[in-house]
């Protein structure tokens, strides 16, 4: 199978919510010798992009967005895992969630795609997450950054609320954060204290080079 077809056939899979066919798809593109961060960036990616689009105009519904969102997962791990620890790691952790009573995370996985193919230590704690877990894992796993996504207005207070308890614990200085998500914008990122927003998995990835100082 051609470079460009097996490229179509990973967006395809995405599309169609299919993690068996993503995972198969991933396995041979990199038998066939494929770079796996093309694989991921230009194949997967920009189905998952696409979903994320067909959802916010209402004709994708949101089990065939998690079901997308899975597919992607299963596509992702086997592309990062196959990139060289000698381009994969760059040195830098961070966490990665959608805060409590938020159980949308389509654009949470594109950024975590994102940072895996670029060589971030990348640990996805999920969706619905309470703030004292955010605070736990990243106190445990020793990451730079926190990032949180939340896409309704009803749950962007639980970013704030992220912001005032890492102040009140003495942590706010041991953690970089960035704000995401279709109800997050830079004026609130600014009003809650957060380091930087982002607006779209690319920018994501630069804001957080920038935050970890590798930009």
């Amino acid at each position: 199978m051609e470079k460009q077809k097996i490229l179509n056939e990973a967006k395809k899979s995405i599309l169609e919510h299919d993690a068996e066919r993503a995972r198969k798809i991933a396995k041979d593109a990199l038998a066939m010798g494929l770079d796996p961060a093309t694989v991921l960036n230009a194949g997967f990616v920009p189905g998952i992009i696409e979903v994320g689009e067909l959802f916010d105009q209402g004709r994708l519904f949101l089990p065939e967005l998690i079901l997308a969102g899975e597919a992607m997962k299963a596509a992702s791990e086997i592309c990062v895992a196959a990139i060289p620890a000698s381009e994969a790691r760059v040195g830098k952790k961070v966490l990665i969630a959608t805060v409590e009573g938020d159980i949308h995370d389509i654009g949470k996985s594109i950024v975590v795609s994102f940072l895996r193919a670029n060589g971030f230590e990348t640990h996805d704690i999920g969706r619905d997450v309470p703030v004292e877990t955010i605070i736990q894992k990243a106190v445990e796993l020793g990451v730079e950054v926190i990032g949180t996504s939340a896409l309704l207005t009803t749950t962007m207070e639980k970013q704030r609320e992220l912001e005032t308890e890492l102040r009140k614990r003495g942590l706010r200085d041991k953690f970089k954060t960035i704000v995401g998500g279709a109800a997050c914008t830079e004026r609130w990122a600014k009003r809650i204290g957060a380091d930087a927003y982002a607006a779209n998995a690319v920018e994501g990835l630069k804001k957080i080079k920038e935050l970890t100082g590798l930009s």
